[in-house]
């Protein structure tokens, strides 16, 4: 599926995980979590960093905060930038005081 955000055409990977963002849909948060590992290219955690902020939906936000508590070292300070921008600081302090986070990514944005 092609979409068209502004001016510019995305395709492929960015495609996709920006049509599985729009959904909102919490598994698809999942799908688009999955790309980030260890061995993600840097492009990759680009890509998943913009369709991650495309999510909207409840469930979406929920599924995120989610890893906050629950993923990866990478997933949770992607799921920590995501909660910052969208100002929900609650969970984000929560998992600093839980060390699960550390001060830098608790407090960037």
């Amino acid at each position: 599926m092609k979409h068209l955000i502004g001016n510019t055409d995305f395709k492929g990977l960015l495609g996709e995980l920006i049509d599985k963002a729009i959904s909102g849909n919490y598994y698809y948060v999942d799908y688009i979590m999955k790309h980030l590992t260890c061995e993600s290219y840097f492009a990759t955690t680009r890509f998943v960093d913009f369709a991650l902020s495309l999510v909207s939906d409840q469930k979406g936000i929920d599924r995120i905060e989610y890893y906050l508590f629950n993923g990866t070292q990478i997933q949770r300070n992607y799921a920590c930038l995501y909660l910052n921008r969208n100002t929900i600081f609650e969970p984000v302090l929560k998992a600093f005081d839980l060390g699960l986070i550390d001060e830098i990514q608790a407090y960037s944005r």
